[in-house]
């Protein structure tokens, strides 16, 4: 099933956290783009910005880890449909990371809303080696967006 023109197949909610996403639509683009490169088809992707304590307890909940991360991604689909999913972000620990790491919280959410589309492009970062393919994929769509 198509999404009207009107209807994007990309959209951001805030839950209990407030931050400002610039350039919205051109970061909807960008994102569907990033499918289109790696070969995959998108139907529709919710991102979900929230609190370290919201996501705390989706991955108790759904995953039965006991500990704070950055992201979670959920595929929705089917194997071999078109991608369907929502991604919850920690707006608390993506700027908690970025202080760590001496970036700009700008350049670190970017990063991480990046790391979800790859995830659902079959990317992985279990293993060392995985992680460095998956950083070096981010690496390369923060510099092609600019950041």
């Amino acid at each position: 099933m198509a999404l009207p023109n009107s209807q994007s197949k990309v959209c951001f909610f805030f839950q209990g956290v407030k931050i400002s996403l610039a350039k919205r639509t051109q970061l909807k683009k960008y994102i569907q783009s990033i499918f289109k490169r790696e070969g995959k088809e998108l139907m529709s992707i919710n991102y979900i910005f929230c609190t370290d304590k919201a996501l705390l307890e989706i991955n108790r909940q759904f995953l039965t880890h006991d500990f704070y991360t950055d992201i979670i991604t959920f595929g929705l689909s089917e194997k071999g449909t078109p991608i369907q999913s929502e991604i919850y972000i920690s707006v608390d620990r993506v700027k908690d990371n970025a202080r760590q790491l001496g970036v700009s919280f700008k350049s670190e959410l970017h990063r991480v809303i990046f790391h979800g589309v790859l995830h659902l492009c079959g990317y992985k970062d279990k293993s060392r080696r995985d992680l460095e393919k998956m950083r070096g994929k981010e690496e390369f769509y923060l510099k092609k967006y600019g950041l």
